[in-house]
């Protein structure tokens, strides 16, 4: 059995590399061990190289910045079996103000849109914590304001289920399989700009169904299959910040202590039959390149 693994950054962004390559190592060991030979990308003409590469693999996967990523899964999605989320659903997510507004839409919590005044300014297209900053100035080309709220930084990863028909993906039914709550280490520098240093995972919260619920909702309401981290802060409710629709740091803490394999999990729930539940020994923490250090 082979597996396509296409990681963006490795060789298109400096910045982001190290963590794509974290995130692509993790991946590639997990899949390994499960007896796949696995293919990746090894030049610059990366959406050329999929399209070369798919169609002899049994299963594909992309990891992508979000503005990116929709044209790449749809590639995926021609040639092999997609192991992440539908092209369609990771467009809707791409733009961040539109997924605010139609998680509110639909009773999830958000911070507030607001357009005046110190609030959180970020991109509409964005990755992660770059471009967003607490300002009162006026927001730039292609960038919204949402309200800034104190609480504690936080993701939940999950990984939705679905069922390949003749003719379209469907979901199996099953709700989303929680693999972890981790903790987000944000700071803000005297400038305002905000900076993510990496994490923890799993952690245990008192508020710890609360959570889930809300991004369990957010999965279900934005259709993601797949791998999916749901970024919030935990205020006097749950306030989803951020929606990912695909692998995302945490997984290099998870797969350094779960028990399962992810590449089972997510072939698995490709196929509409993730397991019920996972399993951890110890816990990780991980910094912002992906390195992990196991507690």
């Amino acid at each position: 059995m082979k597996a396509l693994l296409a990681e963006y950054t490795v060789f298109h962004d400096p910045e982001l590399a190290p963590e794509g390559a974290a995130m692509l190592d993790a991946l590639r060991r997990s899949f390994e061990r499960c007896g796949y030979n696995v293919i990746s990308p090894d030049g610059a003409d990366f959406m050329g190289e999929i399209i070369r590469i798919a169609p002899e693999c049994d299963f594909g996967l992309v990891i992508a910045p979000d503005h990116l990523l929709s044209g790449f899964t749809a590639a995926i999605e021609k040639r092999t079996h997609n192991l992440g989320c539908g092209s369609m659903n990771v467009a809707i997510c791409a733009n961040k103000r539109q997924t605010a507004r139609i998680l509110a839409g639909n009773g999830i919590p958000v911070p507030e849109e607001i357009e005046e005044g110190e609030r959180v300014i970020k991109p509409a297209t964005g990755c992660g914590s770059i471009g967003v900053r607490l300002d009162s100035g006026p927001s730039g080309d292609g960038e919204f304001g949402q309200r800034f709220i104190e609480g504690e930084h936080l993701s939940v990863s999950l990984v939705g289920s679905r069922v390949v028909g003749e003719a379209c993906l469907y979901f199996s039914g099953k709700p989303p399989l929680v693999l972890a709550l981790n903790r987000q280490e944000i700071s803000i520098d005297p400038g305002g700009r905000f900076s993510y240093s990496g994490g923890m995972t799993p952690v245990d919260h008192e508020r710890f169904d609360e959570i889930i619920d809300v991004a369990t909702r957010t999965v279900n309401t934005l259709g993601c299959q797949g791998y999916t981290g749901v970024d919030i802060v935990l205020s006097d409710r749950p306030y989803v910040v951020d929606v990912n629709p695909r692998i995302t740091t945490s997984i290099v803490g998870i797969a350094a202590c779960m028990t399962e394999e992810i590449a089972d999990v997510l072939v698995r729930a490709s196929q509409g039959d993730a397991p019920e539940s996972v399993h951890f020994k110890g816990r990780a923490r991980y910094d912002s390149s992906g390195r992990v250090y196991p507690e």
